[in-house]
């Protein structure tokens, strides 16, 4: 064997000795689920930016056997989570005359954060069979912004923060048919501590803006200056459409009813209906 055939293979060794320390580890950034690589879990950098982080949990099967309500049993909710879809704003906007009074689809501009999740709450049933589902806290509430085909955009508060909820008749379980319906809280956008451009606040700042305090008491200027905390009311229909007997597991669709924010009153509030899914999990409650 000549010199030059010896370089050649040592050459193709360090080449192919480079390219394998080199090369990147694909396989730990595959999502858990793939058929490559099943027991390898979902990485930080598989979650940046993609959106997971805002999406509900899906149950995927779905079992005929109904969730046993006891009269006698406490319960807990847990993992209980809202995923809107769509945003829909009654305008009254004089740019909108053909869909005037009517839900309008709008554009949403708020990144990929929208979504209620990890809410806990309680289910209680009383004596005659009725169940309430009432929710106790966790990150319920959450700033959105959306945009309506004429180009106004619209601030809203999405949540359900002291949310109430209760079948129209007694049951004894839960299953695919089950509905309830109820209200909650909607408290402003915004905290007491805000100020607006003008440098006006409800709790800071100044009473009328700096450069008029003249016409301060103008009845054109009267809401903007003389601001307020207001929690207004939403209402909410929730749709079971799939239970997990063996897990507690429980998902749906629900549509919701709630004012955008009124800017501590200076603004009128629009009526904003939201549609998508939730999904939760049921529990006897350890007392």
């Amino acid at each position: 064997m000549n010199a030059r055939a010896v370089i050649g293979i040592l050459l193709s060794l360090c080449i192919g000795l480079l390219t394998a320390c080199s090369s990147p580890n694909t396989a730990a950034r595959l999502p858990s689920d793939s058929p490559n690589t099943p027991n390898t879990a979902i990485s930080y950098d598989d979650v940046k930016g993609s959106g997971l982080a805002n999406q509900c949990p899906q149950l995927a099967g779905s079992t005929l056997e109904p969730i046993a309500i006891d009269t006698s049993q406490f319960y807990s909710i847990k993992d209980f989570c809202l995923q809107p879809e769509k945003f829909l704003v009654r305008s009254d906007s004089p740019l909108m005359k053909r869909q005037k009074g009517e839900f309008v689809d709008s554009k949403l501009l708020t990144r990929k954060s929208f979504t209620l999740d990890q809410v806990r709450g309680e289910m209680q049933v009383d004596s005659e069979g009725y169940v309430t589902l009432v929710g106790k806290g966790g990150f319920d509430f959450q700033p959105v912004t959306v945009q309506l085909p004429d180009g106004e955009r619209v601030p809203l508060l999405f949540t359900i923060k002291g949310l109430v909820a209760k079948t129209p008749e007694p049951i004894t379980n839960l299953t695919p048919a089950t509905r309830l319906a109820g209200s909650f809280n909607v408290p402003p956008y915004r905290t007491s501590s805000f100020i607006d451009p003008k440098g006006r606040g409800l709790a800071v700042g100044y009473d009328a803006a700096v450069g008029i305090p003249i016409q301060a008491d103008r009845q054109d200027f009267y809401q903007q200056n003389n601001k307020s905390f207001e929690v207004d009311q939403g209402s909410i229909i929730l749709q079971i459409n799939r239970v997990n007997r063996s897990t507690g597991e429980l998902s749906g669709r629900f549509e919701s009813e709630q004012p955008s924010d009124t800017d501590f009153g200076s603004k009128t509030a629009m009526t904003v209906k939201v549609q998508g899914q939730f999904y939760g999990r049921i529990e006897p409650k350890i007392t």
